[in-house]
Order: structure tokens, then sequence, then C-alpha cells
């Protein structure tokens, strides 16, 4: 028992070290500057030496940083973890936990935990085999018959069924996965938990043929809006809409010049009006298609959820209008999410692909969007 709650100790200590490094990086960055700012005129024997240190000084904290994320990822490598499915009888505190830390889309009241654990409904997270029930990061999966294509249908406030008929269950759809500990960041358990728990599911409904996520698209509204701001101030010289997508903007919104836009997509109002929403369908998708699949970082695909499930072999496969309509999910990506298709016996190749030559996998949906907006804007 004393070992036990040392190695909870200790492996709870270096959460909060590995949490707290990229803080202090950022902070030792602002501290760096001001020095050689406030130095920089009259103290130039001072500056030399701070600039030494300073690079002295941060090649430690990299290497710490660096020893930090190989001792996380050895400890907690798959051999030392524990895959274990929540259900309304688990211990309350684990409940709460789960709860508390949803990141993608939070838990209302326990009316909708109980949904999320419920029929139709799987949660599962990994935990340490010295920390048995503690959770670590947590997927929760949605048993249908097709690829959903909106979170409301999932996550809506509605008792749950007393039972579920298993020849319903055709698909599964991962539609959040959250880490409890930041300091884990990094350190690839997602990846690893959703192998495990499609292997869970196959052996427990072997007629599941179909896996997809129905994933967030964050940082697309902001992406959008900068996209905006590079463009000229009239409407007329935007080169991100068509001619008949223009006109018929400018009969919605009577002022509609880039600013107007670029206030428009910084507030959810806009999709209150039926117009708006009917008139700004097609641009977005089309320009969604190309933020998932054009915009690169490196040559990978700069959104972190694209990037995450491609690295994992999937294909970015169909993307959603008003997918997600909560004012988090407006503010985001302007109501819309994707699916990235799993399909098992391709995952590999795909994943040697992305990784080795940086080649998206996807559909014929993404793909004439993507020709589309390559045809009708030009950046």
């Amino acid at each position: 028992m004393i070992c036990f709650l040392l190695f909870k100790s200790m492996y709870l200590s270096i959460y909060a070290t590995a949490a707290l490094l990229s803080r202090l990086l950022k902070c030792f960055y602002l501290l760096s500057a001001f020095s050689l700012w406030l130095f920089f005129s009259s103290h130039l024997c001072v500056l030399s030496w701070l600039i030494s240190f300073s690079f002295f000084f941060f090649a430690c904290l990299q290497e710490m940083s660096g020893v930090l994320k190989n001792m996380l990822s050895e400890w907690f490598s798959t051999g030392f973890l524990n895959l274990e499915r929540v259900t309304w009888q688990s211990p309350c505190e684990v409940l709460q936990k789960i709860s508390d830390s949803e990141a993608v889309h939070p838990v209302r009241n326990w009316v909708d935990m109980k949904r999320r654990v419920g029929s139709y409904r799987r949660c599962y997270f990994f935990s340490h085999c010295a920390i048995p029930g503690e959770p670590l990061i947590v997927l929760h999966v949605a048993l249908t018959s097709d690829i959903s294509s909106s979170i409301q249908a999932i996550v809506k406030e509605v008792e749950p069924l007393e039972t579920e008929v298993a020849d319903k269950i055709t698909t599964a759809i991962f539609y959040s996965i959250s880490l409890t500990q930041q300091g884990l960041q990094g350190v690839e358990l997602g990846t690893y938990l959703i192998k495990r728990v499609v292997k869970e599911l196959q052996k427990e409904l072997p007629q599941i043929k179909t896996f997809s996520t129905l994933s967030p698209i964050p940082g697309f509204t902001k992406w959008l809006v900068g996209l905006l701001s590079s463009q000229t101030k009239e409407l007329e010289k935007n080169e991100l809409f068509t001619e008949s997508e223009r006109q018929e903007l400018s009969q919605i919104t009577g002022d509609c010049t880039t600013e107007t836009l670029k206030k428009l997509f910084n507030n959810n109002e806009w999709v209150r009006s039926e117009k708006l929403v009917k008139a700004l369908h097609l641009p977005l998708m089309r320009l969604c298609a190309w933020y998932l699949y054009g915009e690169k970082h490196r040559g990978y695909a700069l959104n972190p959820v694209a990037n995450f499930h491609l690295q994992n072999g999937s294909v970015l496969w169909r993307i959603n209008w008003m997918a997600d309509t909560s004012p988090r999910g407006i503010a985001a990506a302007c109501g819309m999410m994707v699916n990235y298709r799993y399909f098992l016996e391709d995952t590999a190749s795909n994943s040697a692909a992305y990784l080795g030559t940086k080649a998206i996998k996807a559909s014929e949906q993404v793909l004439s969007l993507v020709s589309q907006f390559q045809q009708n804007s030009k950046l």
C-alpha cells in the first residue's frame, strides 16, 4: 500500500512538472526578450552574458522536456495500461472525473452523463496498472446504424433507452477523446486507445463493420477570419466567393464588405437567419474542405485533430454542415464537423503514406469541394 501511494504521488508530480514545463518555456522567452531590450543600449557586457546564459538555460529546459517525455512514454506504454469500460454502475468518483475532464462536448448534468454511458453508447478509458480506476484518457463511442452527421443526435438531452438491439448496430462512431491529465500531452495514448477499443467492440459486437469519428474542427473560424483580413475591404474584390455568392450575400446583409463578414463570423448571430445559413452553406463547406486538406504545417495537416486521425491511417471522409449548432460549435467551425473513417484493412498503408509522403487520403465529397475551392478561390 505504501509503494502504491508513493508511486501515485510520484507520477502525479510528473504530470504537474510536464504540464508546467511549456508555460515555463514561454515565460522564459518573455523574460529574455525583456532583458535584452533593457540592457541593449548601455550594458553590452551584461547583454553578452545574458545571451550566453539564455542559450544555456534554454538548452537545459529542452533537455529536461525531452527526458520527461521519454520517461512518461515508457511509464505509460501499452504494457502498463488497462482498458476499462464505464457504465452507470461505475464508481461515482470515476463518473465525476470523466464528466469534469470532457473537453470536446461538455457534460451538462447527470442525466446527460447517464445517456453517454447507457444504451447504444460506450465509454472507455485507460488507467495505469499501478493506479487502477484512475482515468488517464477517455474515449466516447456511439453505436449506430450509419455514419452520424450531427452531434445533436448523439448528445441530445433525452433519457437513455432501456435496452439496445444488437441487430441495429453496424457502426461505431468515436465522437470524443479527452485527456484527463494534461501533463501527458505528447504521449501517444489516443492512438493506442482507439485501436484497443476497436478490438473490444469487434469482440463484443462482431457485426460492426464501420468505424468512423464525428470530429470537431477547432481553428477553422479563426483561420477564416484571418483569411478575410488578408483580403481587400470590398466584397466585390473578394476572391473567396463566386460572383453569384457575393450578390446573394449582398442582398441579405446590405452592407457586405469583408469587414462585415468578419464581424458576422466573430459572433453566432448569423445562424439565426435561414437565408444566411443557406447562402453560406456551399462557400463555407468549400473553404472548410481546403482548410482540412490543403492548409499545411511542415507538410502535414494544419488542423491538429485532422493531423491526429490522418496519422492513425483514417480517411478524410465527409464534412457535415450544421453538425454542431451549439454556441461552441458555431464559434469554432461555423457549425461544421467532419468524419474521419477508419478502414481497418487500409489504416497501416494510409498512415505510412501520410507520414512518409504527406499524402492525405480523402473521399470524393472532400476532393470535389477542394476542386471547387481551387476553381473559385484565389489565395
